[in-house]
This record gives C-alpha cells, sequence and structure tokens, in this order.
C-alpha cells in the first residue's frame, strides 16, 4: 500500500510540473530599432520589447549631433483585422498618447504608451508638420498543439492514477483495476510522444515576418489553418518617385510610392530591414551622398525632405525588405534632375549634424543643420556655397574623394587601407576611425560601406557629373562591418607581420591609387605614402588600440543600439569588385553621436595582375 501511495504522489507531483505549459514568450524577439529621416530630422526611434499585456510600451527616440530641439507627439493606433467584428471595432483609433521633448544635447529621450492587446500596431509619430507612421507587432501568449498534448497527458495520468488507487482499495475483483490503469499508460504514451515529436513540427509561420499579421494569427498562430509550405516569397517590387519641383538650394518634399511588381497594387508590406523601412541612397552631380530613411505617411506611401544643393542630375537607390520576399535593392530608372535655383550662400555647415558629405540632413536650414546630420557624408564645418551660376560649385577639402591613406573628417582621424583591389577578387577594406573603441552602432552596425561604379575616371572625379554617372554604373553595392577583429588586438598592431601577409592583415599595397598621385590627392601622410602606395609605416593613430569585435546582444534578443560607443575604431568591408575600373566609396559610421562619412577613389585592377 505503501509503495502504491508513493507511486500516485510522484505522478502526482509530475502531472503538477506539467500543468504549467510552456508558452511562448509574448516578448519573444529583441527591442525595434527604426530610424526615421523626419523632417530636418534624424531619429532613432527604439521600439522596447513588451513584457506584458495589458503593459506599456517604452519608447526611445535617440538624436545626434545638431537634431533641433522639439516636441513629437507619440500614439500607439491598433490595425489589425479579426473575424471577431467586437475585437477589430477598434482598429484605427489612437488609444494611447504622449508626447516626447528633445532636447538640443544629442541622447535618448524616452516615452510610455499603453499596449492592450496583442497584435498589428503602429507608432504614430507627429513632429506638428508631418506625421510618420511605424508598424509594429505585439506578440501574444500561445500553447502550441504538443504542449497542449503533453499537458493533457499527465494530467489525465495524475488522475486516473487516483482512480486506480480508488478501485484497487475499493473493489474486491483486480480485474477492474486494470481499466483505469491502462488508461494511465495510454495517457503517457500521449504525453511522451507528444513531446518527442514536437521538435520535428514544423513551426507555424510568422505573423509580420513571414505572413501578414491579423489578431488572430498573432494571438494564436495555430489556431489558423494554413497549407504547409517553406516558401513565404512575394513579388519583386517597382520604386516610383514623385515630382520634385524644387530648385537647387530649395527645401522639396520628395515622395514615393511602392507597389507590387505582380499586380500594380500598393505593396505596404516592408519591413525594418538593417534599422530601418527603407534606406534611400541619393549622389548628387558633386558626388555628395545622402543616406536618408524616408517616413511612412501611408500605406505603400514615403516621404523624405531634400534640400539638394546642386543643380544636375541626381541618382537613387533605395534598399527595403518585404515581408516574406527578402532584402530588395532598387534603383530608380529616372532619378532626379534638379534645375538652377538661387545662389545658396548659406552659414558654413559647422552643426554636428553635417557629419558626412552627404549634407548629413534633408534640410541645410541653419548652423547646426537642423537636421539629421548622418545623412551624408562628412560637412567637416565648411562652408558650402551649393551651385552658384556660371561655374560648377566648389567642394570643400572633405568631400573631395580621396584613396588611401590617411585624412581628417570633422578633426577625426581617418585612415582606408585598400590592398591592391583586383576584379574578381574579395578585398579588404580596413577604415580605422579614430584611435579609441569609441564607435556607435549605426542602424545595428558598426560601419556601412557604399559602393558604386565602375566608372570613368573623368566621372568618377566630375564636380557636375558624378550623378549621371552613377544613374548607369553598372554596380551599386552596400556592405557592413560588424565590428573589429576578435583576438582585441588592433589591425594597425600587426603591422610587424611578415610582408607575404600583408593582404590577409587588410595592409600592405593600396591599390585604389594611381602611382606618384600622392600629393596629388591630398592625403597620406609622408612617412606612409610612397608612390601612391602605402609602406608598413604606421600613422601613429591609436597605436596598441584594442578593436571590440562584433555586436553582440545585450538584452536578449536585442543587440547595442546607438547609446553604446564601444566599437571599433576598426571598421572591415570585404568586397569582391566585379569589373576593372574606378569605383566611388563612402564608408560611414557613428562617433560622437554624429555620423561620419568619408568618400574615397579607389581603381580596381584587372584580373591578372594587369594595371
Amino acid at each position: 500500500m505503501v509503495r502504491v501511495v508513493a507511486a500516485v504522489l510522484c505522478a502526482l507531483g509530475l502531472s503538477a510540473v506539467a500543468a504549467s505549459p510552456a508558452r511562448a514568450d509574448p516578448t519573444a524577439g529583441g527591442d525595434l530599432q527604426v530610424a526615421q529621416t523626419l523632417g530636418d530630422r534624424d531619429l532613432t526611434f527604439m521600439l522596447r520589447r513588451v513584457t506584458g499585456l495589458p503593459g506599456p510600451l517604452h519608447v526611445d527616440v535617440l538624436t545626434h549631433r545638431g537634431t533641433a530641439a522639439g516636441t513629437l507627439r507619440l500614439g500607439a493606433v491598433p490595425t489589425g483585422v479579426s473575424a471577431d467584428r467586437a475585437e477589430g471595432s477598434s482598429a484605427g483609433t489612437t488609444t494611447s498618447r504622449a508626447s516626447v521633448r528633445l532636447g538640443g544635447t544629442p541622447g535618448s529621450y524616452g516615452a510610455a504608451l499603453d499596449i492592450d492587446r496583442a497584435g498589428p500596431w503602429e507608432l504614430v509619430v507627429d513632429d506638428g508638420s508631418r506625421t510618420a507612421r511605424i508598424p509594429f507587432v505585439v506578440p501574444g501568449q500561445a500553447t502550441s498543439p504538443p504542449e497542449l498534448a503533453v499537458f493533457g497527458g499527465f494530467v489525465t495520468a495524475g488522475v486516473l492514477i487516483l482512480v486506480t488507487l480508488f478501485v484497487a482499495v475499493r473493489v474486491r475483483r483486480g480485474a477492474w483495476v486494470l481499466l483505469p490503469a491502462g488508461g494511465v499508460v495510454a495517457s503517457l504514451a500521449v504525453a511522451v510522444t507528444a513531446a518527442l515529436l514536437s521538435a520535428s513540427l514544423p513551426p507555424p509561420p510568422q505573423p509580420g515576418g513571414q505572413v501578414d499579421a491579423t489578431n488572430d494569427n498573432v494571438t494564436d498562430p495555430y489556431a489558423v489553418v494554413r497549407p504547409v509550405t517553406n516558401d513565404y516569397s512575394r513579388p519583386p517590387v517597382s520604386l516610383e518617385l514623385g515630382s520634385y519641383p524644387a530648385k537647387a538650394g530649395e527645401r522639396g518634399t520628395l515622395r514615393l510610392s511602392v507597389t507590387d511588381g505582380a499586380t500594380g497594387l500598393p505593396a505596404d508590406d516592408l519591413v525594418v530591414h538593417d534599422g530601418a523601412l527603407m534606406h534611400l541612397l541619393v549622389i548628387g552631380p558633386t558626388g555628395e551622398l545622402w543616406h536618408l530613411h524616408p517616413i511612412r505617411t501611408a500605406p505603400a506611401t514615403y516621404e523624405v525632405r531634400l534640400r539638394l544643393p546642386a543643380a544636375g542630375h541626381y541618382a537613387v537607390s533605395a534598399e527595403f525588405a518585404r515581408l516574406g520576399g527578402g532584402v530588395q535593392q532598387v534603383r530608380s530608372a529616372t532619378g532626379l534632375t534638379v534645375a538652377d535655383g538661387p545662389a545658396h550662400n548659406g552659414p558654413a555647415h559647422n552643426g554636428p549634424a553635417h557629419n558626412g558629405p552627404a549634407h548629413n540632413g534633408p534640410a541645410h536650414n541653419g548652423p547646426a543643420h537642423n537636421g539629421p546630420a548622418h545623412n551624408g557624408p562628412a560637412r567637416g564645418g565648411s562652408s558650402h556655397n551649393g551651385s552658384a551660376r556660371g561655374g560648377a560649385p566648389a567642394l570643400p577639402a572633405e568631400l573631395t574623394p580621396q584613396g588611401p591613406g590617411t585624412r581628417t573628417i570633422e578633426g577625426v582621424p581617418v585612415r582606408l587601407s585598400a590592398p591592391s583591389p583586383t576584379a574578381g577578387e574579395a578585398s579588404t577594406l580596413t577604415a580605422r576611425i579614430g584611435d579609441t573603441p569609441t564607435l556607435q552602432p549605426w542602424l545595428g552596425m558598426v560601419g556601412h560601406m557604399i559602393v558604386v561604379g565602375p566608372l570613368d575616371k573623368a566621372d568618377a572625379t566630375s564636380p557636375t557629373r558624378m550623378g549621371q554617372a552613377a544613374q548607369g554604373a553598372p554596380v551599386w553595392a552596400h556592405a557592413h562591418s560588424m565590428g573589429g577583429d576578435m583576438s582585441g588586438h588592433s589591425a594597425h598592431d600587426m603591422r610587424a607581420a611578415p610582408a607575404h601577409d600583408a593582404d590577409a592583415m587588410g595592409h600592405g599595397e593600396a591599390g585604389g591609387m594611381e602611382h606618384g598621385n600622392a600629393d596629388a590627392m591630398g592625403h597620406g601622410d609622408a612617412d606612409a605614402m610612397e608612390d601612391g602606395h602605402e609602406t608598413g609605416k604606421g600613422d601613429g593613430h591609436g597605436a596598441g588600440t584594442g578593436s571590440m569585435s562584433g555586436l553582440m546582444p545585450l538584452n536578449g534578443d536585442s543587440p547595442a543600439d546607438e547609446t553604446v560607443a564601444a566599437y571599433g575604431p576598426d571598421a572591415s568591408f570585404v568586397y569582391t569588385f566585379s569589373r576593372p575600373g574606378y569605383y566611388r566609396v563612402w564608408i560611414q559610421a557613428e562617433r560622437d553621436s554624429a555620423i561620419l562619412t568619408v568618400p574615397y577613389l579607389l581603381r580596381v585592377s584587372p584580373a591578372g595582375g594587369a594595371r
């Protein structure tokens, strides 16, 4: 009898443990990071994961050097549809509001919104002139069918054990005991089988990641019956540019429409990719680069505010990811042609926002630029005279592309090593930005590299034809650097390595320059450059400084955001140039809450060693 009681207690304990089903974490996944070029501000919104329902959604707004102070009004709007009409009746109605006061100092400014249900939502951001709508999904708690089977099997087994015990004590004939005992065995078999098979069953499609999110499939993704498939891809999209009547030096708004390539219908299913819904690249006639993040103002409709300084042609490309469709890079077939306007002799670009030769922001309207400082190559505090009538615009020295070597952008020494890039072979380009590991991850990466080419040398160096040349360039590429080496030793600490290891170390000969052009290109130390190529000598920047490895998650699945200044100073890129010729390269990284954009000109040699 004692043995029977002990067995019953063990079974009850086991069923009690199983009685707490393992539920999907409602906050599964990390924080959502979305960069937005909102008017004259370039902001990063951090949507912290919701830890319980109902509960708060914490929104942190990260500003950059030169961002204008002001107030943003935030709202949370449920957008999900449901088979239950009552449940979906509040879709499109703002259920929670808050405001954020942005200061003049770069940093994080937060607010909290109330979230009362799982499903698709929109974060509405209003700066008083325009409204951005950022879609996001709040996951629900759902128990999978295998978990239900395990739970039910163990609970049933526990109950039947009690029945078996009662029958064994009360009934004289032992044969009756076999009935509930058999039920115990069957229940345990169901539970164990479900537990073993659960690992082999395919998970349901992820709402908001593979299929469109609704209230129903977010709340219980297992309740929606779908054909089993591993292919959730969708057709490519078309990018249409709206008219841009603004002239050189004037503010204007560029509107973009995204349509399905198979049906022509609006494609309102872009998902956050590399920290933004859309990455817009604009290359101007002078070779300036704008890296912007248009705001979503309506389904499949985006807009960005610009102030293009020079008359001429601007090439436009967008990179985004469609729901279930993967990453796409779509180049506008037409680009933009900007007419000449009044001479633009505005104040010197000395605001922090001008940390990239790409205008660092859609509107150059003040000393501090008041705009998304990091949308273009570094201005470096130089005066920019736009497209003065009757002649080509004079570019500041920091906007002029140079070959590998050392130069200074915004007071920060930047050294590029690009050892003998050859067509068809993987090349390692290493940029040392500053001399301390204080780079901040921008758009989830330590560094970005934009590549356009191959180009005719005259076009690649022209102050008026670069936009038209980029429009027809065979290659547009966007590469990333996740961080430095894993050893904690910087590449510059390795200069004593044998000569035959130069390529592996990312140093050695800088094949992107022509012989004897070091002085003409205006860069390079006398000791570090000879005949247009790098020697093994250092430039004295950051000797002995370690380089932190790639971005590691700091909050569950959430990587470090821009508030963490602990990476670099090296940003390395591996890229294979498909053709020989001249390439324009822009390297971008965030340091001291400002985006530095450094323009380069590389010459890629033909395969086989010919130069």
